[in-house]
């Protein structure tokens, strides 16, 4: 039924686009022939306004509109094929005899085409998250250019379609299994940043991570602590958020999911500030346990000078955004294998918190984000593989680890594990490991 309006939809846009030609040669002359026209250019109206009515069952206003604009753009890209091939096959009938014909049937190709077109570009390019900031750029610029623009609208249109459908599925499966509540866990959940960001209000760390979790019955809070500080004094801040969340809801636990330098500052608090009385688990998401070898080299090679240049500009900005005493060169010293051998020995885990840990690897640096892609070769010179950041042996920790990939060369960045590019990763649904880690959480009776 679907592939029959396509074909339904393109054979307006065809008959639109041919008018003249249609009129000059197949209408009946009167009122028959201007009904005939009258019917073809409201199919078009309608086509523009409503491409599919399989979109209407779509469970979100955006994903509709989304799925509207790979209609339009397929049925562009057939009916401007069959016009295109028209046009070129009438030369031979309509030269040099009634060459005005042939002209006025082009120019009203490219108007109905134009206009399909650019309703079905708009809604793509409004509603996808996915197609991001480098295809709308390269779609804008190969856009001009014959033949290549072709490829790239396939493109366009293979990423949008790819979206709303996975989307679709998600929302789908969410509201079949809403009343299982499996995150639903018996202490909520605090998530715990990561070195360099802070939780902004407008711009969750997590991504869409939090959402999907509190849909399945969650209960999430945030570290709230500064962006850069050493592992001693955010773990003296995340003790005090633990504290504050306690008396606030009376939740007596709470189960900390911690993110990169966040997983160390959450040991430190559990084991040297009192609050394994009050953790009831610790999963780490790729945590540098061991540190980073390579820290340990920059630091050893940058002259002080330029370090603590850097350092200085970097807590100035971040005064601006909220720190209140933020400390760059000690926070990265705080990630250097030599202090984390140290903090290892110093920092024991404590009996009656449940510790686990996850980590995952970059397969090739131009599946990473910037800086990732960049800083890759670094750490796969010092340290081996890794997630972009930090490397694969400094992840494991506590009773259970699990370690993620996926199929072919991109495999999974630090960023990723974090959903911070909000990107769809084929063979590793960010969001769906979160809810099965969490309800895990819930089957353990944490």
């Amino acid at each position: 039924m679907r592939f029959l309006q396509r074909i339904i939809n393109s054979l307006f846009l065809i008959l639109a686009a041919n008018l003249p030609l249609l009129d000059h040669y197949l209408l009946p002359s009167g009122a028959g022939g201007i009904l005939i026209i009258a019917v073809i250019l409201a199919g078009l109206l309608f086509l523009n306004i409503c491409p599919s009515a399989f979109s209407r069952r779509l469970p979100k206003k955006q994903l509709r509109i989304c799925a509207d604009g790979c209609e339009l753009l397929i049925c562009f890209l057939i009916s401007a094929s069959v016009s295109v091939i028209g046009l070129i096959c009438m030369i031979t009938v309509l030269f040099p005899g009634d060459r005005l014909l042939w002209i006025l049937d082009l120019v009203c190709v490219i108007v109905v085409e134009a206009v399909t077109f650019w309703c079905g570009i708009l809604r793509i390019y409004l509603t996808s998250s996915q197609i991001g900031m480098k295809w709308r750029v390269i779609g804008i610029v190969c856009g001009w250019i014959p033949v290549i623009h072709l490829f790239v609208l396939f493109r366009l249109i293979g990423i949008a379609s790819e979206e709303w459908k996975f989307e679709s599925r998600k929302l789908l499966h969410a509201q079949e299994r809403k009343e299982e509540q499996l995150c639903r866990t018996r202490y909520p959940i605090l998530m715990v940043h990561g070195v360099f960001f802070r939780d902004f209000k407008y711009f969750n760390y997590w991504g869409r991570i939090p959402k999907e979790l509190e849909t399945h019955g969650a209960k999430i809070f945030y570290g709230n602590h500064q962006s850069a500080a050493a592992v001693a004094d955010s773990g003296q801040e995340l003790a005090g958020r633990i504290q504050e969340i306690i008396a606030e809801t009376g939740c007596e636990k709470v189960n900390i999911i911690a993110h990169s330098k966040g997983g160390l500052d959450s040991r430190y608090a559990v084991s040297c500030l009192g609050i394994d009385a009050y953790a009831a688990s610790l999963t780490t998401i790729n945590t540098p346990h061991r540190g980073c070898v390579f820290a340990d080299y920059l630091l050893g090679k940058i002259p002080a000078a330029v370090k603590e240049k850097v350092a200085d500009s970097y807590n100035a900005a971040l005064r601006k955004l909220g720190d209140e005493n933020p400390d760059f060169l000690a926070a990265v010293s705080d990630l250097t294998a030599s202090a984390c051998e140290a903090f290892n020995q110093k920092v024991p885990d404590r009996p009656g918190v449940y510790y686990q840990s996850v980590g995952s690897k970059l397969g090739a640096a131009s599946g990473g984000r910037f800086p990732l892609n960049f800083s890759h070769h670094l750490v796969q010179y010092f340290d081996g593989p890794n997630d972009g950041l930090v490397a694969e042996s400094s992840f494991p920790w506590g009773e259970d680890y699990t370690f993620l990939t996926a199929e072919g060369k991109r495999g999974i960045s630090h960023g990723d594990m974090i959903d911070l590019n909000r990107e769809n990763i084929r063979d590793f649904d960010v969001r769906e490991f979160y809810v099965n880690l969490v309800n895990d959480l819930k089957r353990r009776g944490f």
